[in-house]
């Protein structure tokens, strides 16, 4: 019988962009199994109302709770934003790690007093984020920034097209005029692009991405509930799934983390 620390952990998110989560934890916990769902299909979060991403994530950890994980890492700001007390509450008996905007080490870091936060419309509007801002903020000038489109450019895998340089730096420039030199990457699709907003920030500006935070606190609640696998005998596996299309989900995940992997249908919800 496998034991509790062998099982292994799940990862969801709207669409891919998790993967940029999934890499951090991979790299901070190799012993650990990883169950990644992108539910590609209904992506993107952040124009839906949070009745449906609440019945959206309570489906998809469900699904990861029946393929018998430990842990669940929701790796989706909106979700957070959004619903992430409700699923704690529903899910009592689960350890949740949720990834959230880094506004406190943002503001910490802050040279002209500025920063920008880049994410999804319902993350920026978002009662988890307006309590970042609320207690981490104090004394800084916090820009947040909607960036419609992104998430969609990542999902297509069109990282640096001129499309998609156009619409990254439609949203980066007006931060840039407001003298912002710290940007945080309030989206899990955004890591993804980090290379051309680094490219039209500037060599000066500061790109915060809060994946290994997230893969260094799941580290420590499975240490703490004794969940933590030890076993070192190489590298332990990944398992995919897709609401999507599954042979485009294949083609973009394995580009996104350059191998090749299989990627199954998430089955329909009943």
């Amino acid at each position: 019988m496998r034991s509790a620390a062998s099982a292994p952990i799940g990862v969801f998110d709207s669409g891919v962009g998790g993967l940029s989560v999934l890499r951090e934890i991979r790299r901070t916990l190799p012993n650990e199994t990883l169950y990644y769902v992108a539910d590609s299909g209904h992506a993107p979060y952040g124009d839906k109302d949070t009745a449906y991403i609440e019945q959206r994530s309570r489906y998809i950890i469900k699904f990861l709770l029946a393929q018998g994980v430990k842990a669940v890492v929701v790796a989706c700001n909106t979700v957070t934003g959004l619903v992430i007390q409700h699923l704690r509450t529903h899910f009592a008996q689960l350890p949740i790690v949720a990834i959230e905007p880094a506004v406190k080490p943002a503001a910490l870091h802050t040279r002209s007093g500025v920063v920008g936060v880049l994410a999804t419309r319902q993350t920026v509007a978002s009662p988890g984020l307006a309590r970042l801002v609320q207690q981490h903020g104090q004394g800084v000038r916090v820009l947040l920034q909607a960036c419609p489109g992104w998430v969609e450019c990542v999902e297509r895998h069109e990282l640096d097209s001129p499309a998609t340089v156009a619409l990254v730096q439609q949203f980066v420039q007006p931060l840039l005029a407001q003298n912002a030199d710290t940007l945080v990457l309030g989206c899990t699709h955004y890591p993804f692009l980090a290379p051309v907003i680094a490219a039209l920030a500037g060599p000066e500006m500061r790109i915060i991405d809060p994946a290994a935070a997230v893969a260094r606190q799941l580290a420590t609640r499975l240490q703490q509930q004794g969940l933590l696998h030890a076993d070192s005998a190489g590298i332990a596996p990944m398992r995919f799934w897709s609401s999507g299309a599954s042979a485009h989900a294949q083609r973009v995940i394995s580009q996104l983390l350059a191998h090749p992997v299989a990627v199954e249908q998430l089955p329909t919800a009943g």
